[in-house]
């Protein structure tokens, strides 16, 4: 099959012929139909986490059944299905509570050495990265990796829910349980920040402040249910917020960027009693400065770390198919364009420069 690899940090992608393996046990084959370029992606494509290469990124995807292993029981070829890189053993306590993204045995679900690797180049081991590596023709997971959706909803619109939507409404949701009548502050309006804007208006958030450097992405947070926008080239973040909530603060705060100053902005926006969520993925090492008196212990606010939107996706992810279906789920404006996998490394070099808010490769 043809797939875009990586072969060393912060160098682009690399078109080329892999081999794939056949499905044995739990494993299921697909025919990868629609990928989303996830910032998550080109995190890990330009910051060494100590992962061997060569490797197959990409995490959010949609495809078709065409072959299943001898012990699948959940999929049958022909089944649409959404990729999600929450691999988990199903059976802990974890995940038995529905929380699979605290799995305890998630390594279960990947091969054993002796049963070969999943994808190689000339014999030669490739990474499957996040357990699924969906910038390719097909993938082989596990089933435990995979949700069936409704066969209605268009693939590249489907692919969005397998990572975006999921984290960023799901943060909302999940995570922060978000009640009517709170307010809220997104910081940064990419496709997570924008799942995470229209999360808070599903949840019935009374303000929703949407928060970016780039005037065309609050204009689009606007369609996603944003009921203010804030730019920090027109003054202090802090203070513009503040200014919009009576001087108080908003009750809820995410942080999506991944930049320790807005996350210390999160956190300093806060109304008395706020929550920050912080889902952008930092550099490693990096650090949080923060006033431990005057920023959390006076003001009774706190801070959590959010992973996949703390999505139990086996369930969430039909949940959120199934509001695109009904109009309750704006799927269409988050795709920016859709390219070939031979275009994936111009897409990137757009993701960076920040202009657009998913672009998805369609096969």
């Amino acid at each position: 099959m043809k797939a875009a690899v990586l072969d060393s940090v912060g160098s682009p992608l690399v078109v080329r012929d892999v081999d794939i393996a056949e499905p044995i046990g739990r494993e299921v084959l697909l025919e990868v139909k629609a990928s989303g370029l996830c910032h998550s992606d080109l995190h890990m494509m330009n910051n060494p986490k100590g992962f061997p290469l060569a490797a197959v990124l990409g995490h959010e995807a949609s495809g078709v059944v065409t072959a299943v292993g001898p012990d699948v029981t959940q999929f049958a070829v022909g089944d649409h299905v959404v990729g999600c890189l929450v691999s988990h053993c199903g059976r802990c306590e974890r995940c038995m509570s529905g929380r699979p993204y605290q799995c305890r045995n998630a390594a279960e679900t990947a091969r054993a050495p002796e049963q070969g690797a999943r994808l190689s180049v000339e014999g030669a081991p490739v990474i499957q990265f996040w357990s699924l590596g969906a910038f390719a023709e097909q993938m082989l997971v596990h089933e435990n990796n995979i949700v069936k959706v409704d066969p209605s909803i268009p693939f590249e619109k489907a692919a969005l829910l397998g990572c975006g939507v999921v984290t960023g409404a799901g943060a909302v949701i999940n995570t922060a349980q978000t009640q009517p009548g709170d307010t809220v502050a997104v910081i940064g309006c990419g496709g997570v920040g924008l799942s995470a804007v229209q999360g808070a208006a599903l949840a019935g958030a009374r303000r929703v402040i949407a928060i970016d450097l780039v005037p065309a992405k609050l204009e689009l947070a606007k369609r996603f249910g944003a009921t203010d926008t804030v730019n920090p080239a027109d003054g202090d973040v802090i203070e513009q917020v503040k200014a919009l909530t009576g001087g108080r603060g908003v009750d809820k705060s995410f942080e999506v960027i991944g930049l320790s100053q807005t996350a210390a902005q999160a956190i300093r926006m806060l109304d008395t009693g706020g929550s920050a969520y912080l889902i952008g993925l930092h550099k490693p090492g990096a650090l949080l400065e923060i006033d431990v008196m005057s920023d959390l212990l006076v003001p009774q606010r706190s801070v959590q770390g959010v992973y996949m939107g703390s999505s139990n996706f086996k369930q969430d992810i039909p949940m959120f198919a199934d509001y695109y279906l009904q109009g309750r789920l704006n799927l269409d404006d988050l795709i920016s364009q859709t390219i070939s996998i031979e275009q994936i490394n111009e897409g990137y070099e757009e993701l960076k420069a920040g202009g657009v808010a998913r672009s998805v490769v369609v096969f």
